[in-house]
């Protein structure tokens, strides 16, 4: 059944509906006007901003009512991005859409609805990747299961989305172009976790099944076009590409098994090199591998030696600059320094200055209510921990969320008997504490200081960090 999207905006003015869904309006061949408004409930700021390969084009701001209507007077048909700090979503747009979406922030990615010329494709979007977020919660557990039994469960998650997929696409009859997006939606989530699954089973299990793979089960890479720039930026592929890149540079016999080391990263680097012959392309890819090595890898001469051959290979000057205050930002969180101070509340909406509350030594966590598998795996494992090392402080940590979110989250699940603290600020976060990774564990001495500042909650060998 179709979902009828005309409810959620009833009350919106008769005008900008009007203006919005006007889809009998004539244009000519080279008239690429297009609109893009809604509705915010509940907003965190008074701005979006809208987005072209995580390039600002505008910043739309929201009226009194929470509103905002945007006319583009040439907006060229492809997949764009739209912002409402913290948050981000894709929308699509073909020659002379008008799009009209809502939602509320506290349940930002649930409550994304659009309406007007255009709709159906983007609803179609949202409902598949909300498919593919739910699936996501059953992945780590999958991870730990036999070949055949993996195998059995990912194929049988990918019938179900693919006859969706199907059958959206027999109702709307899009074009082959945003055929490009709806089908790298569906099938990179279902690789992603082919590619995952060798390594992240032996890194749960400690068992090396690489030998027990099917000959046939890297196939899909032949499917899989590295070049199109339609893509780019788009997070699935990315995801994709990142994962299966890690995946091959750990089958080089020659290369160390632990996925983080400078060789396996160097490795990676010059496989992006071969594979990827788009500058465009392989910039973004370059920029990513950079990105998770950095926060990994904390040998500041090996991190010299993967810079200097990252400059070598990336032509963009954005990235290099980004990378380059990463960088900069991994050498603060050295062993034996001290954090740099980040503004926190705690549950009761208290300023907390985290060094107060550090009088043992203590581990802090991180999540995000978007990563909810992770959410509750992260607290069950510290929940043990705990257990096992009464002289340890656990502290959990949520970041990139809005306060609602964070509250409900933590009502929902009742995780009793950890400190729980939000993040004001994402992004000063991330900068200052190079926050990227959700899973990332920092451990601190009794004083306060830097013990390790890039651990991994669920890395086999984690607990040999608090003995």
């Amino acid at each position: 059944m179709i979902k009828d999207y005309t409810k959620y905006f009833l009350p919106l003015s008769i005008l900008l509906l009007t203006t919005l869904t006007s889809c009998k309006r004539t244009f000519k061949e080279d008239d690429y006007v297009a609109y893009f408004g809604g509705e915010i409930l509940n907003p965190q700021e008074k701005y979006i901003l809208f987005l072209k390969d995580d390039e600002v084009i505008d910043t739309i701001y929201l009226d009194k009512n929470n509103r905002f209507i945007h006319k583009f007077d040439s907006l060229p048909p492809g997949l764009y991005s739209f912002k409402h700090n913290p948050e981000y979503q894709y929308v699509y747009f073909d020659k002379n859409d008008s799009l009209m979406v809502r939602l509320n922030t506290f349940d930002f990615d649930n409550s994304v609805v659009f309406c007007g010329r255009g709709d159906e494709k983007n609803n179609f979007l949202m409902e598949l990747y909300l498919k593919n977020e739910a699936d996501k919660n059953n992945m780590y557990d999958n991870f730990d299961k036999d070949v055949k039994s993996f195998i059995k469960n990912i194929d049988s998650s990918f019938a179900i989305r693919k006859s969706f997929y199907l059958k959206r696409k027999a109702e709307i009859g899009w074009d082959e172009n945003f055929d490009v997006v709806a089908k790298a939606c569906l099938d990179f989530h279902h690789i992603t976790k082919k590619e995952i699954y060798p390594y992240a089973h032996q890194f749960r299990t400690g068992e090396n099944i690489r030998t027990k793979l099917p000959s046939n089960y890297y196939e899909h890479r032949k499917e899989v076009d590295f070049e199109n720039a339609l893509l780019t930026n788009y997070s699935p592929f990315i995801k994709y590409v990142s994962v299966m890149l890690n995946n091959v540079a750990l089958q080089k016999d020659h290369l160390d098994l632990n996925e983080n080391s400078l060789e396996n990263n160097i490795e990676k680097l010059n496989i992006t090199d071969t594979l990827i012959k788009n500058q465009k392309v392989k910039n973004v890819v370059l920029n990513n591998v950079a990105l998770m090595y950095l926060l990994e890898d904390q040998n500041m001469y090996n991190n010299q030696k993967f810079i200097e051959r990252y400059l070598q290979l990336t032509t963009d000057k954005e990235n290099k600059k980004e990378i380059s205050e990463i960088y900069n930002s991994v050498q603060n969180l050295k062993v034996g320094n001290r954090l740099p101070k980040i503004e926190f509340v705690n549950s009761s909406y208290q300023p907390v200055d985290i060094n107060t509350l550090i009088n043992k030594p203590t581990v802090l966590f991180f999540w995000t209510s978007h990563a909810e598998s992770h959410f509750a795996a992260s607290h069950k494992k510290v929940t043990e921990l705990q257990a096992k090392y009464p002289n340890y402080e656990f502290i959990g940590i949520n970041v990139n969320d809005n306060d609602a979110n964070w509250k409900n989250a933590l009502k929902k699940y009742n995780f009793e008997g950890i400190k729980e603290l939000h993040a004001i600020d994402f992004e000063t976060i991330r900068k200052q504490w190079v926050i990227t990774k959700i899973h990332r564990i920092i451990i601190l001495n009794a004083d306060g200081t830097i013990k390790n500042g890039f651990a991994n909650l669920f890395d086999v060998n984690f607990e040999q960090n608090l003995k």
